[in-house]
């Protein structure tokens, strides 16, 4: 479970981040049917599965800083035998988990207050907590009309696009990423998820640097969603992924480059709130 869960984060099977934390807590719970000699042993066997866990996205800060609660609540305790360290991994998994759900449950809450009756919304990638916030406004009765980027090079806003267009209320527009400045001064407000926000830098999927840019330019706010989690003051030093090139072109690069990041960084001076689970906090 734990192979499978570290091949299906390193491959993005698992687009949003607060998932990924889940899966990844989840996961370490497989150590409970496995048997070990001393406690010396499973703590160490914890320690590398983690470990694991966390290099199959370095730029997850819900995933690396989960897994560090994990490790260190049982790594810090007394624990006299084996029984009693798998207790406890089950024991702060379940709080683990049950906590970044309810985070985002609250964020996407908190979000959809925001949002108004007929307003148009541009959302880029794939948020659960976004579509959670949109799927909670439409529910609540307000019509929304919501312009999704394709997010190119893996298309995972396609995927956005299909889920919001079985939503009650929710007229959606799949546009290509380059897209977004035509359709921008069309919006009421930009919404995306968060990565995370570290030293003042908002880090998501590659493409939101732009519109963040643009709808400042076009006086449309940027609201960002996520669990408080996410934003994170020490501890955590981002570190970007440079995907496989085959992401962007199948054929051989001959006599040129091909780059690939999976995130880009945004000044949080373009941002105009950041909504979480603990309220609107303005940049």
């Amino acid at each position: 479970m734990i192979d499978e869960t570290v091949e299906e984060i390193s491959e993005m099977q698992t687009h949003s981040s607060s998932v990924v934390a889940v899966k990844a807590a989840r996961a370490l719970s497989a150590l409970a049917d496995r048997e070990f000699p001393t406690v010396e042993e499973y703590v160490r066997a914890l320690e590398r599965n983690s470990s694991a866990l966390r290099r199959a996205d370095p730029s997850h800060a819900s995933l690396h800083t989960t897994q560090r609660e994990i490790v260190s609540t049982v790594t810090e305790a007394d624990l006299d035998s084996v029984p009693a360290a798998k207790d406890l991994t089950l024991e702060v998994i379940d709080r683990v988990v049950d906590r970044v759900e309810s985070a985002k449950e609250d964020a996407a809450a908190n979000c959809a207050d925001r949002l108004s009756d007929g307003e148009t919304v541009l959302t880029h990638d794939y948020s659960s907590t976004v579509l959670a916030a949109l799927e909670s406004a439409a529910a609540d009765g307000k019509s929304l009309t919501v312009y999704a980027t394709e997010a190119r090079p893996r298309y995972i806003g396609r995927k956005t696009a299909r889920t919001l267009a079985d939503v009650e209320n929710v007229e959606v527009h799949l546009i290509v990423d380059s897209a977004s400045g035509h359709y921008l001064p069309e919006c009421d407000c930009v919404l995306v998820g968060m990565d995370c926000i570290v030293d003042d830098t908002l880090y998501n999927r590659v493409g939101t640097y732009p519109i963040a840019a643009t709808a400042a330019n076009e006086d449309v706010p940027f609201y960002v969603v996520g669990s408080s989690d996410k934003v994170v003051e020490s501890g955590f030093v981002f570190k970007n992924e440079h995907r496989s090139t085959s992401e962007v072109m199948r054929e051989p690069a001959e006599g040129f480059v091909v780059e690939n990041p999976g995130y880009d960084g945004t000044p949080v001076a373009l941002i105009d709130a950041v909504v979480t689970d603990e309220g609107t906090q303005q940049p």
